[in-house]
């Protein structure tokens, strides 16, 4: 049997315990016997991730549901494989319900050509979806889920105490998930969703990639103020509300006005 190694009391992070990085951040939310899993990572890890779960003395029978803080590949291709095997449920929120039952690899950016990425992604029933404001338990533990829309419109962070799973909103070194059009990234949502992330009264973040760390107000702010700066590009296809060079541009052609 394995040794448990909980990050904050009733949560076990998946790399922390085996002591490497295997993909995303899961995590293993416990109360006595009974368990869930927010993110489930690749299919090609899961088996690994089960095991180490037996090897911590949680009985498989017991996982609550297994819960997808939004519909990227990375996150959650392996729902399929780890609900059949638990013989358990799959949360989400509801936009992330299409693109998991369908398996939409586009969607879920399982398909991206221009970077060979080309990976399967099973579909997969979703049993119970929650939103904003909503509760998850585990024994006598709740999680509340925020609805925290920007990275996707189906990404959803967790609040337990003072801990906020914050899926892919903001990482330690100020990065945050990818913003993409056509993934459904709204830059306009994920400033909101920062600004809440800034004002709450949180004090550790952990998020989907990289380590936990001390919610910094003062960085988030930062990322806040580089994002806003999106808001306003030179070129057509981002997430972007307006062009103002291009609208100088047009000004400047209709006046006959020439480089200086």
């Amino acid at each position: 049997m394995r040794v448990r190694k909980p990050v904050f009391p009733g949560v076990i992070e998946v790399n922390h315990q085996l002591g490497e990085m295997i993909g995303c951040n899961i995590y293993l939310i416990y109360d006595r016997d009974e368990w869930l899993l927010i993110d489930v990572g690749y299919d090609d890890t899961i088996a690994e991730v089960l095991e180490m779960i037996r090897q911590l003395d949680f009985p498989l029978s017991n996982c609550r549901t297994l819960v997808a803080t939004h519909a990227d590949v990375d996150h959650i291709q392996a729902l399929a494989k780890a609900k059949q095997v638990l013989r358990t449920t799959v949360t989400s929120h509801p936009k992330a319900v299409a693109p998991l039952e369908s398996g939409d690899r586009l969607w879920t950016f399982a398909d991206i050509p221009a970077q060979k990425v080309s990976l399967e992604m099973p579909p997969v029933k979703i049993d119970h979806q929650v939103d904003d404001g909503d509760r998850i338990k585990v024994g006598d533990l709740e999680l509340e889920v925020w609805s925290t829309p920007g990275h996707t419109d189906s990404q959803l962070a967790f609040r337990m105490g003072e801990l906020l799973f914050s899926g892919d909103n903001i990482y330690r070194d100020g990065g945050v998930g990818a913003i993409d059009a056509h993934h459904g990234s709204d830059l306009r949502a994920f400033i909101r969703s920062l600004e809440r992330i800034r004002d709450a009264d949180v004090k550790w973040l952990l998020p989907s990639h990289g380590p936990i760390f001390r919610k910094d107000a003062a960085m988030i702010q930062r990322t806040i103020d580089r994002l806003q700066t999106y808001l306003h590009m030179s070129d057509f296809g981002t997430c972007a509300v307006d062009w103002p060079l291009m609208d100088e541009f047009e000004k400047e052609l209709a006046d006959g006005k020439l480089p200086e």
